[in-house]
């Protein structure tokens, strides 16, 4: 059989293997609303190198790249006095009326001379990865929110009555208090995870916190809706750790934070169905 034909049998089989399982769709209280086909993106398997290999790629594409100026430190006009003066021939400032006269300049082992190894322009920061692979990275963090095992491997507290991939219905969006969200997250077994992220943060050691980064704060839920800005996305920023996504923008990072797959994810229904449309 040729290769073509093998894959899209393949395809083929997975496709029909995940649209014979179904997913229950919660309600605000908790109860089960309905159940929707699970998509076939979440029988995609889970590569961990590849999911780890594009984070790594996304952070380090952020990097800046920086150098020393290539005149520091260089722009003086001293001269080396030269052999027979019982001195070391390093180069010194001259003039009589110069208050930094003798003092040596330009080489690295004086005060304010030249770096001896400067941080190069040319070096490559950057990780780079190819697009199918993280295509498939992103499928891979996917599929790795519906596995429970990987789920719980990242630390994440599971209620009783949460299921694994958990999918609310769409009324979630409309929540417009704090309190309503709160109230969501009890009934859906889902406000321990909050409390664990909330009871880890702590402050870090070392210079970092004088340079923006004080605290480290754990990830908690992944919030996913087919919105950019639904009411529910203020009504949630201040809970700790929770994150929210565009189910058309999802990128690995926000996935697999620190590339470890498999965050407590909750889906809306409407981004849910989504999937099948965008990851097929």
């Amino acid at each position: 059989m040729p290769k073509k034909a093998i894959a899209e049998s393949t395809g083929s089989t997975a496709q029909a293997a995940s649209a014979a399982k179904t997913v229950s769709v919660h309600s605000l209280d908790g109860s089960i609303k309905s159940e929707v086909p699970l998509p076939a993106v979440f029988a995609a398997d889970v590569r961990k190198d590849l999911v780890r290999r594009a984070v790594i790629s996304g952070q380090t594409a952020r990097i800046q790249p920086r150098t020393n100026d290539y005149y520091a430190g260089k722009r003086t006009s001293a001269m080396s006095l030269g052999v027979g003066l019982d001195l070391a021939r390093v180069p010194r400032v001259k003039g009589d009326h110069n208050p930094a006269s003798g003092q040596g300049a330009f080489v690295p082992n004086v005060i304010g001379g030249r770096v001896a190894f400067p941080t190069q322009l040319e070096k490559k920061w950057h990780e780079r990865i190819n697009d199918k692979e993280r295509r498939l990275a992103l499928k891979s963090a996917i599929a790795a929110t519906g596995r429970m095992d990987l789920v719980e491997e990242r630390g994440h507290f599971v209620g009783e009555k949460t299921t694994i991939p958990y999918v609310v219905s769409d009324d979630l969006k409309g929540i417009l208090k704090a309190s309503e969200f709160r109230e969501f997250l009890k009934n859906s077994s889902l406000l321990g995870d909050i409390l664990r992220a909330k009871e880890g943060i702590k402050e870090r050691s070392g210079r970092g916190k004088t340079r923006g980064r004080r605290w480290i704060k754990p990830k908690s839920i992944l919030l996913v809706a087919d919105e950019i800005n639904p009411s529910v996305r203020l009504a949630a920023r201040n809970f700790s750790g929770l994150d929210f996504a565009e189910v058309g923008s999802l990128n690995v990072e926000r996935l697999a934070p620190g590339g470890h797959p498999g965050r407590l994810t909750v889906w809306t229904e409407s981004a849910f169905k989504k999937l099948d449309e965008l990851y097929a």
